[in-house]
């Protein structure tokens, strides 16, 4: 597969065993930046023992005000093999991780299933999270089937301008939507256990960003009218402006309490009961984790 690299919409056609690089910027080598408990996730995910996040250097898409910058577009991370990366599951696994959650990982999706694999048949037994940006393709969701349990994609835009503009995804909206159908077709209706921490479902995001309430308004159409209950919706407050939007129109500012408000106004009079919220200040850089290699 990364002979010929197409597994994501970029479809860039490139030899990554041969040094080729892509949209994403990642070559044949596993690049992470993080491994560690996360506690900053949906309570469903992170619950009391924190989720065992592992961080993917480069992304799929560029999104301008990305909080994980320094990864995702600067591409900064430690390389692993196989064999380290499956280590890395099993030690979150001991640290009492609820799952091993993937944060960006399509780039390397023929790796952690090898990783998985063998992870698997040495005792992992956890629920394992796909953490995407939504921009995915079917066929390459299709080889995860038996190996993710609970998808969390995001669903950022509804209109393709905010798309091709704030992230360079063009058919954004028609792509994410694919993608999560082809997760529900997967997962089914969402499952918990005793303590309330998912063990399989969808948890689709939506972090909202400055002046795009009406857009944000009919991606909460669209995911309830389609799939009422049969997903979790989480509305997103915690948009951060980062340093790289300086100067950028609307991205330069925080969201507005008012805007967020309302969001979730709307939310309650459609009725939606499986969703989550934010309160209080969220958005702050204590959402971001310390990329340091640890």
């Amino acid at each position: 597969m990364l002979e010929q690299c197409r597994l994501c919409p970029r479809e860039c056609g490139i030899d990554r065993t041969r040094g080729q690089l892509g949209f994403c910027g990642a070559g044949e080598e596993i690049k992470i930046a993080r491994a560690a408990l996360h506690f900053w996730e949906e309570p469903c995910i992170s619950g009391t023992q924190g989720s065992g996040t592992v961080f993917f250097s480069c992304c799929t898409m560029k999104c301008v005000y990305c909080q994980n910058y320094p990864i995702s577009t600067l591409n900064q991370g430690l390389v692993v093999t196989v064999e380290e990366l499956s280590d890395r599951f099993l030690d979150l696994q001991k640290q009492g991780a609820h799952n091993i959650n993937l944060v960006t990982p399509t780039h390397f999706v023929p790796q952690i299933i090898e990783a998985l694999k063998l992870a698997k048949s040495q005792g992992l037994n956890l629920p394992v999270v796909y953490n995407c940006g939504g921009y995915e393709k079917v066929e390459t969701l299709k080889l995860l089937k038996g190996y993710v349990d609970i998808y969390m994609p995001d669903m950022k835009y509804y209109d393709d301008r905010y798309a091709v503009e704030y992230s360079s995804a063009p058919n954004y909206f028609a792509t994410a939507s694919r993608a999560i159908k082809e997760m529900v077709r997967q997962m089914g209706k969402p499952v918990f256990d005793e303590n309330g921490i998912m063990q399989k479902g969808v948890i689709v995001r939506h972090m909202m960003l400055p002046g795009l309430l009406f857009d944000s308004k009919k991606i909460l159409d669209y995911l309830y009218d389609t799939y009422r209950n049969d997903i979790y919706i989480s509305i997103m407050s915690q948009y951060t402006p980062m340093p790289q939007v300086k100067g950028v129109q609307r991205l330069s500012q925080k969201l507005k309490a008012e805007h967020y408000e309302a969001m979730i106004a709307y939310c309650e009079e459609k009725g939606i009961e499986n969703a989550f919220i934010q309160d209080g200040e969220a958005a702050d850089e204590s959402f971001i984790p310390p990329f340091e290699g640890k």
